[in-house]
């Protein structure tokens, strides 16, 4: 073979290798589509199935009449959504979703981040008062529910006692609507704050030791390495406590059932125990479907809200 001949087999065989290289990478990448899609759409459609067509419907449900007797529900436009802004009991359960999330989340928070400074002390005893502290968490709600009706007992229960150290009578804390709202943020309260208490506590034992030191070494303590150096690296977690904490408590709703079921009146009814109240003891669909509209968009813009705020402390 002439050397004229050997240049031109290496030159069509450079251009074979040129042109079969991208082929095997197109190749190569369909697979990971094809991969990414078979791992991906069965998550996709659970969230679709289960999380957006049920809120799609929902809304549907928000334009029309219906109580579940009926085979079809009736469109009735906006009459629904009519009611629920000219009824003066939905301000006062919109009130008391805003008070209790308020309080509980505010509670829960503070306590849990005070108790959590406290254990990761490793003072004495502080594996008896970790586990005392969450096992209130691992009770289901309505437990808790039935076990404050006995403490909060104006006769017979520990709030007839405490109050009477003090030289008061317990107030009937279920049976008016003074204190009613008030009886469901204590026991709500009493039942979160042990998870939030484990959460902070794991995050302090996670905090970077060599930072920690160096402040004891500046000279700072007590409240000034709280609040320059514990506080802001805490910042991740609080921001998700605050998210997950306000939902949580939006969704409150076994301990409201068994302690006083939303009364007296609507004295503690929050919006997710009405929308309970107008499907399955009024039987009005309509009125269920556009207050749990309500508060999904008061969730949407309340979690928007942090998470901008979340992004702009870290910017």
């Amino acid at each position: 073979m002439s050397a004229a001949s050997k240049a031109e087999a290496r030159v069509a065989a450079a251009v074979e290798a040129v042109g079969q290289t991208p082929r095997r990478h197109k190749r190569y990448e369909g697979r990971e589509v094809a991969l990414f899609a078979a791992l991906i759409f069965p998550n996709i459609a659970l969230i679709v199935v289960f999380a957006y067509w049920p809120t799609l419907y929902n809304l549907v449900l928000s334009f029309t009449e219906w109580d579940f007797v009926q085979p079809t529900a009736t469109f009735v436009g906006l009459k629904k959504w009519q009611e629920l802004f000219s009824s003066s009991e939905f301000y006062t359960v919109l009130w008391n979703t805003l008070v209790f999330t308020l309080f509980t989340v505010v509670g829960t928070l503070v306590a849990g981040l005070g108790i959590g400074l406290l254990l990761a002390k490793r003072l004495r005893f502080s594996a008896v008062v970790r586990t005392m502290t969450f096992a209130p968490h691992m009770v289901a709600g309505a437990v808790v529910g039935i076990l404050f009706l006995f403490m909060f007992d104006p006769q017979y229960g520990i709030s007839r006692l405490v109050f009477e150290w003090f030289g008061a009578s317990s107030p009937q804390w279920t049976a008016t609507s003074k204190w009613s709202l008030w009886a469901i943020i204590i026991a709500y309260s009493w039942q979160r704050v042990g998870f939030v208490t484990i959460i902070y506590y794991a995050a302090i034992l996670d905090l970077p030791h060599d930072v920690m030191e160096a402040a004891d070494v500046d000279g700072a303590h007590g409240w000034q390495k709280f609040r320059h150096m514990t506080f802001p690296l805490l910042r991740p977690v609080n921001y998700f406590m605050l998210i997950t904490s306000v939902i949580a408590s939006t969704q409150a709703f076994d301990i409201i059932a068994t302690l006083t079921s939303g009364g007296p009146g609507y004295s503690s009814s929050t919006l997710t125990w009405s929308v309970y109240k107008k499907a399955f003891q009024e039987f009005d669909i309509g009125s269920s479907a556009a207050q749990s509209m309500v508060l999904f968009v008061l969730l949407m813009i309340a979690t928007a809200f942090q998470v901008k705020l979340s992004n702009r402390k870290e910017a």
